[in-house]
């Protein structure tokens, strides 16, 4: 049995070609891949599609190691670089089956990707987001999203500018975050 621990990478759907974003999705896909996770996205243009040609990019890569978690019942519907597509009929509201990995990274990003970076908080999972670019990424970085105490440590949205600042952060803190969501308890059913 193979346990490749999962990062899920979030961002925005539409970027520039040979931009800063696409040059850094390309280099945290890599980084991932090399260091032996697998990645999950939504599986569509922009950040997920950069960052999927960035994990092939690694001599480590095998199939297996992209997987995407689409919005129709098309699998046809990804990018084409996912190794496993779920096509979740969810559109919009499978945030938090994208957000639910041993690790959230957002880069950039519009609504969909706050959506994410809320369920991963919800979902007890570590964040880290990248400074230096347009979008909620840099907006949440080193914060807390709400009032709550996740865990017994100093918890919050880690920010990082570069993909080996990102895979410090991974080594550093993944081992930590060993709560899940198991449902919602509303006080009264206590």
């Amino acid at each position: 049995m193979n346990s490749k621990r999962i990062v899920a990478v979030i961002g925005d759907n539409s970027i520039e070609s040979g931009g800063t974003k696409d040059h850094l999705a390309q280099a945290v896909g890599k980084a991932l891949i090399d260091a032996g996770y697998r990645i999950q996205s939504g599986g569509m243009g922009g950040i997920m599609n950069a960052v999927s040609r960035g994990a092939r990019s690694s001599a480590n890569y095998q199939e297996g190691d992209l997987i995407a978690f689409v919005p129709s019942f098309d699998k046809t519907a990804s990018n084409q670089l996912a190794d496993i597509v779920v096509p979740t009929g969810l559109d919009i509201n499978r945030a938090s089956l994208v957000a639910n990995a041993d690790f959230v990274v957002a880069i950039g990003g519009g609504a969909g990707t706050l959506a994410e970076i809320c369920s991963a908080w919800m979902l007890y999972r570590p964040i880290a987001a990248f400074t230096g670019v347009s979008g909620w990424s840099a907006k949440v970085a080193g914060s807390k999203l709400d009032h709550r105490t996740r865990y017994d440590f100093d918890d919050y949205i880690y920010a990082v500018s570069t993909a080996e600042e990102l895979m410090e952060i991974i080594a550093k803190t993944v081992d930590q975050y060993d709560k899940y969501h198991h449902q919602i308890v509303m006080k009264a059913d206590r």
